[in-house]
């Protein structure tokens, strides 16, 4: 009989837990499965189990505990990027004046979405740059899109259907190059 082996191909989306994190979860899962908002002992244990993490990922990036934000999922991550970037520009409400974000046409749906509701909305224009029959963005396609009200480019770094990844430092180069303070958003860092 010739069975076939099975790979596994998707680690981009998900991948099986290391055994080391699996390890140190392990007692969160089974004993320390508090909610971190709760004012009893296994929520308290829970919380100062998410506080001990935060430490660590913003000792690790170089950050302060308070710039980092645990997600429950990549588009809620995409999310909170855009409309947090938004706000911050000044642009509560979306309608306070024009603004513009450039993005590809292969972007996750997390980040087309909600391009397309706040272009619905108004007071935020998107360009969609395309690709080329590999998928590739051209850094030269996104120089052409930048204006002076852009206040994002966002180009995922590995396209999570194709696998194309992207000139994310060449990108990178040309709005620096277009204007000195950049704002580029991505949901994962290249290597």
């Amino acid at each position: 009989m010739n069975v076939m082996k099975r790979i596994y191909l998707d680690n981009s989306a998900t991948t099986p837990v290391d055994k080391r994190v699996e390890k140190v979860m392990r007692p969160y899962f089974r004993k320390e499965f508090g909610n971190p908002s709760a004012l009893y002992k296994e929520g308290v244990t829970a919380s100062e189990a998410v506080e001990g993490a935060r430490r660590a990922v913003a000792e690790s990036l170089g950050a302060h505990p308070d710039e980092i934000i645990f997600t429950g999922s990549g588009t809620e991550s995409d999310n909170l990027a855009i409309l947090g970037i938004l706000k911050s520009f000044g642009c509560p409400t979306y309608k306070s004046g024009v603004v513009h974000i450039v993005t590809s046409v292969i972007e996750h749906p997390a980040v087309l979405e909600v391009c397309k509701a706040l272009e619905r909305g108004g007071g935020v224009d998107v360009t969609y740059v395309g690709v080329n029959e590999y998928g590739m963005v051209d850094p030269a396609e996104v120089k052409e899109a930048l204006r002076s009200e852009t206040i994002l480019v966002s180009i995922m770094y590995a396209n999570n259907e194709i696998g194309t990844i992207q000139p994310i430092k060449e990108i990178a180069k040309v709005i620096r190059a277009f204007r000195k303070t950049k704002l580029a958003h991505d949901s994962a860092s290249p290597p």
